[in-house]
């Protein structure tokens, strides 16, 4: 059975084993590991771990790419690369109107990246955290999108992107003119003007909320489907050697789930940014 590996755990242990981040803290002034339950200041070690690595990965295979590349009849792999900067070229150049040198690399760095950290939910989940178990390491998830910090993270970058292209494009006072004066005019005369500031206070919270609610809605639907996609291959494993056919079968279905929420995550990126930089 997959429990035997990590000890006499029963299926519940198991399941809630393979959930646990691993994890560092500060307790009373020293560094303890694995022991930081309502630690505000908790590092998620092995979420941090892989995605800078797989981040690396992505910036040396496309800087090994660019530097080979050639004029000519391009290789398998160059042909592939070449696809996916097109594929996003296009995809920002339709979505994207302003004129900037930013968004199109943002875009594509969004995209691959989400894409290979999605991609380490192909792997069979009891591969890496066993491998880590004998080198002493307790709790290992090689998934970081399962890990609502890092699409958090993501997520509020993004945020900050918005409001620094909002306030780029259309000035303090357009950005808070988009948050008092819409979707309600207030009246510009008359008796109406006694109520204008309840309409600009309505206004005000009405376009808070739909502003905060882009980078919630961001990280958790990245987060929610990955980690729904993991703990389906964790329920899996828990078959033994009955797992193989039904992990590959899922396993191929989920690479759709994986390119899917890469390019959603992207795509919701660029939509983002277009709206912070057009006027209404």
């Amino acid at each position: 059975m997959a429990t035997e590996g990590h000890g006499a755990q029963d299926a519940s242990g198991y399941i809630v084993h393979h959930l646990q981040n691993l994890q560092v803290c500060r307790v009373d002034g020293a560094w303890v590991w694995n022991q930081c339950e309502g630690n505000f200041w908790t590092i998620n070690v092995d979420s941090m771990f892989f995605s800078v690595f797989l981040g690396l990965v992505f910036i040396g295979l496309f800087w090994s790419v660019a530097r080979k590349a050639t004029s000519g009849v391009p290789g398998r792999f160059q042909a592939a690369i070449e696809s996916i900067i097109e594929f996003i070229d296009k995809t920002v150049n339709e979505t994207f109107h302003a004129k900037s040198n930013v968004i199109a690399p943002l875009a594509l760095t969004v995209f691959v990246w989400v894409f290979f950290m999605n991609l380490m939910d192909l792997i069979p989940v009891d591969w890496l955290p066993l491998a880590a178990s004998k080198l002493g390491i307790e709790y290992l998830k090689v998934v970081p999108t399962t890990d609502v910090n890092v699409t958090f993270g993501m997520s509020i970058a993004v945020f900050v992107l918005i409001i620094f292209y909002t306030i780029k494009a259309k000035g303090v006072t357009g950005f808070v003119a988009e948050l008092t004066l819409h979707p309600i005019a207030p009246p510009k005369s008359g008796i109406g003007l006694i109520f204008a500031p309840v309409i600009i206070a309505f206004n005000f919270i009405l376009e808070s909320v739909a502003l905060l609610a882009k980078p919630l809605s961001l990280s958790l639907r990245l987060f929610g489907n990955m980690f729904a996609g993991e703990l389906i291959f964790i329920l899996i494993a828990l078959l033994g050697l009955w797992q193989l056919p039904l992990h590959f079968g899922w396993a191929v279905f989920h690479i759709l789930i994986v390119t899917l929420q890469a390019f959603i995550f992207m795509m919701l990126t660029v939509v983002y940014l277009a709206l912070a930089v057009e006027k209404h």
